[in-house]
């Protein structure tokens, strides 16, 4: 967040648990991104070992499973326009 803001001063941030993003919202960001539902999610995260790990689905479930499991998300996303970034580190805010 500290390297979005030092970029630019129009930085609106929301948590995955408290911003609501429809199944359409997160479709057009993995679109943006170009991954697949399952590169976004934390695989060390306890949840994931317990309920997730070797589960196969469609594309739609994924979605679904990222919409009610924000935090299993391994890092946050920047949109920006037509661009995305999974900042996986915090100076990947700089590739838009």
């Amino acid at each position: 967040m500290a390297y979005a803001k030092s970029i630019s001063t129009h930085v609106r941030a929301f948590s995955y648990e408290d911003a609501f993003i429809s199944d359409t919202n997160w479709v057009r960001i993995l679109s943006l991104l170009d991954k697949h539902p399952k590169e976004l999610l934390n695989k060390a995260h306890p949840d994931y070992q317990l309920n997730i790990k070797g589960t196969e689905a469609g594309t739609g479930s994924w979605v679904k499973l990222l919409k009610n499991n924000p935090h299993l998300m391994k890092a946050p996303i920047a949109v920006k326009g037509d661009k995305a970034v999974f900042c996986e580190s915090p100076t990947d805010i700089y590739k838009l």
